[in-house]
């Protein structure tokens, strides 16, 4: 119990104790946040093998390898920001809510009181705003914008909670085995939440739109942190325990988890498709993936539930990697301009590579983790087709739609940022060893957790957390070794023509060419202009507009609901004493139409 307390803490007084060091005095908040952070990793590696459920806490077999991942990821970004964040004037700040959002989550995971897990989910989206608003008064909307969507889907979670303690249930999440029924409208609604609460955190449609701003005007380390890497693992992790644990799920439910898992996978990778940002590119994708995590929960059986669950480890690691790769490019370009990039490559070897992996992962190519988590989705899908599901093959095929989406995106990213012609004359170096260690972390697990998915993480992470999955349960063939040894054939065969291309008597040319013409020396190809007929196409170029003018955005479109209903209030408050007589003798009168109805 000691070890649990102290991993939630630890990384809280560190940042209230970086909060107190004076500004003047450098360096201290940034060691300090290194230092703890990877204290709280090894106390989490500790606990991998603890299990304790009591009235606050709750470690067992799906909570432990959550706060496994937060430990990981936080010691990663406090290492990556090191050099990142250095230069900067609130880097006190930074590190503070920092450290406060790595106890919190681990916190949020561990509890299994109802007020506990408020009090630091409640944290959660305080630290969210706090960090977002560190990119300066550009942020100051994002920051906003996230801290009402998940404030308010926050309210709803109170409710939630409040519903299912009037029902007489209990104020613990799990509570010998009690799962709530859903035959009943107060269940159903309790479920629906709760649900909400976990949409909003993780990023799920319709309460994704904080993600993109966040991207695109928050600190890179920052967007790798929470919406890419500890919004969902808590969100999801908070989806999944209350599908698998606190309620008994039932078809309604599942197809309504489908829905918005199909939904998000596809509409937020056609929105991905078009973007001219790196950031907000890789904001869409974040935003796509958990549409995958959700439709594996949503099939309700075992091998679905733990595709999307090991889906939500797997997109931790790529998404951190890709977030991260772009960090180190905005670093040394200042820039991230899709269409100001290009030829990166050959200047930042370790980014390219680490990027194209995770990249290949993300989108789901094998043998890379990315591939695995989505295989075991489709399998779950595919049972549903067993089960007698008539809409299985509409899932399946929003799923595998939304991963050639994702390839074609990271195509026209990568040749944007790494490869194509450069527009500036600098050649920039490849960022500091701190920064591309964690990069090359990421990237090497991608190719472990792919490579070796079932003897590492499906056998002690995933496997463990969802009962019912057995051997029978992998159907098809794949052999991650074969694979691995093909793809490495691969390389060094391009390696082979690469190097034989480079003999003397070979004559190089820089010079651009379009379909075998010369293009003028002025001109310069890149990526951002793929795929812009999908853009201009039909109904699509419809839907793009109404997206650019933010039609789909529930918080725009919230505020002009709600600014419009003040502005019909602004007006029946005229000041005219005749007005508001007029008003009384409305309400009395409606008062007395009402308690004659009753009496009668």
């Amino acid at each position: 119990m000691s070890l649990i307390i102290y991993s939630i803490t630890l990384s809280i007084l560190a940042g209230l104790m970086c909060l107190l060091v004076p500004r003047k005095i450098k360096g201290v908040a940034e060691t300090l946040s290194v230092i703890v952070s990877l204290i709280t990793f090894v106390i989490t590696v500790k606990l991998f093998n603890v299990e304790i459920i009591s009235g606050l806490f709750l470690l067992d077999k799906l909570s432990r390898f959550i706060i496994l991942g937060i430990g990981l990821f936080g010691f990663l970004i406090a290492l990556y920001s090191l050099k990142y964040m250095s230069g900067r004037n609130n880097l006190r700040d930074y590190y503070a809510y920092l450290m406060i959002t790595i106890g919190a989550s681990i916190g949020a995971v561990l509890s299994n009181h109802f007020i506990l897990l408020l009090v630091f989910w409640g944290v959660l989206g305080l630290t969210l705003y706090m960090l977002i608003n560190i990119g300066g008064p550009d942020a100051s909307a994002a920051a906003k914008k996230a801290f009402v969507i998940i404030g308010g889907s926050d309210v709803i979670m109170i409710l939630g909670l409040a519903i299912i303690w009037g029902m007489g249930r209990s104020y613990l999440v799990i509570e010998n085995g009690i799962r709530i029924s859903m035959n009943s409208g107060m269940a159903i609604l309790a479920f629906i939440c709760l649900a909400i609460a976990a949409f909003a955190k993780a990023g799920a449609m319709p309460l994704h739109t904080w993600i993109p701003d966040c991207a695109e005007k928050a600190p890179v380390p920052v967007t790798a942190f929470l919406p890419a890497s500890l919004d969902k693992l808590v969100g999801i992790y908070f989806l999944g325990r209350i599908s698998m644990n606190m309620f008994e799920m039932n078809k309604a439910m599942g197809n309504m988890l489908l829905i918005i898992g199909a939904i998000t996978i596809v509409a937020a990778v056609m929105m991905a498709l078009v973007q001219h940002d790196f950031k907000k590119l890789l904001g869409y994708h974040a935003i796509s993936q958990v549409g995958y995590m959700i439709l594996g929960i949503g099939t309700g059986n075992p091998i679905g539930i733990a595709g999307g669950l090991f889906h939500m480890l797997n997109n931790v690691i790529y998404k951190s990697c890709l977030f991260l790769g772009c960090g180190a490019v905005e670093k040394k370009t200042k820039t991230t301009d899709l269409d100001k990039l290009g030829g990166l490559a050959r200047f930042m070897p370790v980014t390219f590579v680490t990027f194209v992996i995770a990249a290949l992962a993300i989108s789901g190519v094998p043998p890379f983790n990315g591939f695995v988590s989505k295989w075991m989705i489709y399998q779950g899908i595919i049972e549903l087709g067993k089960d007698g599901s008539k809409m299985w093959l509409v899932w399946m095929v929003a799923a595998m739609f939304g991963s050639a989406l994702t390839l074609a995106s990271f195509m026209k990213l990568i040749h944007a940022v790494f490869l194509g012609q450069r527009e500036e004359k600098e050649k920039p170096k490849e960022v500091s060893f701190i920064m591309w260690l964690p990069m090359v972390v990421l990237a090497a697990l991608c190719v472990i957790f792919g490579v070796a998915a079932f003897q590492v993480p499906l056998k002690n992470f995933i496997l463990p957390a969802v009962p019912g999955v057995t051997g029978d349960s992998f159907t098809g063939l794949f052999s991650p070794g074969l694979v691995t040894l093909m793809l490495l054939l691969g390389i060094i065969l391009g390696l082979i023509i690469y190097l034989l291309s480079n003999l003397k008597g070979i004559r190089e040319d820089s010079t651009p060419y379009i379909g075998g013409e010369i293009l003028p020396e002025e001109s310069r190809v890149t990526g951002v202009d793929f795929y812009r007929t999908v853009q201009d196409f039909g109904i699509f170029k419809r839907i793009y507009g109404l997206a650019e003018k933010k039609m789909f955005d529930i918080y725009e479109v919230g505020k002009i609901v709600l600014f419009y209903i003040i502005d019909i209030l602004k007006h029946m408050h005229s000041g005219l004493l005749s007005s508001y007589v007029s008003w009384v003798i409305a309400g009395v009168l409606i008062l007395l139409v009402v308690l004659m109805k009753g009496s009668m």
